[in-house]
């Protein structure tokens, strides 16, 4: 029976060298910040609801603005919620 040729070994490659590896991590205050503005934005718009008109800054905020002023306060609100997303993007 014939026997089959024997492959021809490739010329030596040496491996790869290995690279460093890159942190992942994330920032330390990254998380804690991120929190932050989660529950400042929430409690801005909890707070604007329950008692807007008996903080005097956020009825400051809706006489300066005059219609638009509730909408502002919601908008503060939101853009610390929207903050918080921005960072949890950056979170590993």
């Amino acid at each position: 029976m014939p026997e089959s040729d024997k492959r021809k070994k490739d010329v030596y490659t040496p491996p790869p060298t290995k690279r460093e590896a890159v942190n992942l991590d994330s920032a330390r205050w990254l998380a804690p910040v991120m929190v932050i503005c989660f529950v400042i934005g929430l409690a801005w718009i909890v707070a604007f609801y329950l008692a807007g008109p008996s903080i005097p800054f956020m009825n400051a905020i809706t006489v300066a603005m005059g219609s638009l002023g509730n909408l502002v306060n919601v908008a503060i609100g939101f853009a610390f919620i929207i903050a918080g997303f921005v960072l949890a993007t950056r979170w590993r």
